[in-house]
């Protein structure tokens, strides 16, 4: 089946149900000094509704969520949406970006350019790549698998099988988040294709010596994840891997809701100094927001947890990553060593950075595509 020529373009009223649902959004009672503490935060979340209610346009950020062509395809009788931006140098190289949680596709957009057209940001031509940034299975406009089973290894196949349907011989990987591990398992699942991964997070094993774990800021066991992470932030994971259709009601009819839910992931992951401001404006978290809210595709996005979860697939790839990879280690939520990734992975570049958190490819877009770049460059 051919692509469908997909745009975004949301019916005036169901801008005017959200509008009507923002003006009588009820914000909670919490209590004095909260903060950020107990979730997220009131005094934030109020002026963020202040702008939604007053001064967000959504026709002006739908223009940017177009600016790039997109498509949907049928792969096994489910769609899934893409952007296909190429270059125009014909040597460009087919790199997919893969988006993690509670991120999309649009995470990218102060990325995409730089790499299609290096030569006007900077950069040589001879780096240039064709971007296919897919929204993974039921994330915004790609379906959700209407059966069980439809774990982060699943999505990655359909992804494969999104890339052959293209017809690229080969191509290289790069993602954060459930994107990492969607771009391992891409990798194994398509290696005679796959020339190269790139990861800004880093899913691998810890070590059983608590000291050395607690050394290095991680829990020991399965995965090298930061104790801060383990001990305070992780609820979110717990509820979604376990039961997810018994938050979905919620996040699916109550748009503020919905942001709050995201917004403190957005606060507590990215490297904010304390003022999640200095990384993301009122008009990207909103938008990012919406782009759940009018594909209705949060309930089906937080089962990917619920599926990986019973998988046994929610953690460090179960198989081994072959294919040239390169580590580009920000403060993340994943910290470990590069002698326990190597278990996982055949890691030919570790890059470790002093500012930028999980989600690199919006707070430190240079240093992101300068790096892919490179890791590229000996693998074209």
């Amino acid at each position: 089946m051919q692509p469908a020529v997909f745009e975004v373009a949301i019916p005036d009223a169901e801008l005017a149900d959200l509008a009507e649902r923002i003006a009588r959004a009820r914000l909670p009672q919490v209590v004095a000094g909260a903060g950020w503490d107990y979730g997220t935060d009131r005094g934030y979340m109020a002026r963020l509704l202040q702008h939604w209610r007053t001064a967000y346009d959504w026709r002006s950020e739908e223009r940017k969520l177009n600016r790039w062509p997109q498509f949907l395809l049928d792969v096994d009788g489910c769609k899934l949406h893409y952007i296909h931006a190429r270059s125009a140098h014909e040597h460009a190289l087919p790199l997919v970006l893969t988006h993690g949680w509670p991120g999309t596709w649009y995470e990218f957009h102060r990325v995409i350019d730089a790499l299609v057209a290096p030569e006007q940001h900077g950069g040589d031509p001879r780096d240039a790549f064709h971007v296919i940034c897919p929204s993974l299975t039921g994330y915004a406009w790609s379906e959700p698998w209407p059966l069980p089973g439809c774990d982060i290894r699943f999505a990655a196949e359909r992804q494969v099988k999104l890339m052959h349907a293209l017809g690229y011989p080969r191509y290289g990987l790069q993602g954060g988040d459930w994107g990492s591990l969607a771009s391992a398992y891409m990798a194994a699942l398509d290696p005679e294709r796959v020339i190269g991964v790139h990861l800004n997070m880093c899913p691998a094993p810890s070590t059983d010596d608590p000291a050395e774990a607690k050394a290095q800021g991680v829990m020991p066991g399965r995965s090298a994840l930061v104790r801060e992470y383990v001990r305070e932030q992780k609820g979110y994971a717990v509820i979604q891997s376990l039961k997810p259709d018994q938050l979905a009601y919620a996040l699916n009819d109550s748009p503020l809701g919905l942001a709050a839910w995201m917004i403190y992931c957005f606060n507590a992951w990215a490297d904010t100094g304390g003022r999640i401001e200095s990384r993301f404006d009122y008009d990207y978290l909103i938008t990012t927001t919406l782009v759940f809210w009018f594909s209705a595709s949060m309930p089906s996005a937080i089962r990917l947890y619920r599926e990986s979860m019973k998988s046994g697939r929610f953690g460090p790839p179960d198989s081994y990553v072959a294919a040239p990879t390169a580590v580009a280690m920000f403060k993340d939520l994943s910290r470990p060593k590069r002698a326990w990734a190597e278990r996982c992975y055949n890691i030919t570049r570790w890059t470790e950075f002093d500012r930028g958190g999980h989600f690199a490819a919006h707070e430190e877009p240079a240093l992101l595509v300068d790096d892919i770049r490179a890791f590229f460059r000996d693998l074209r």
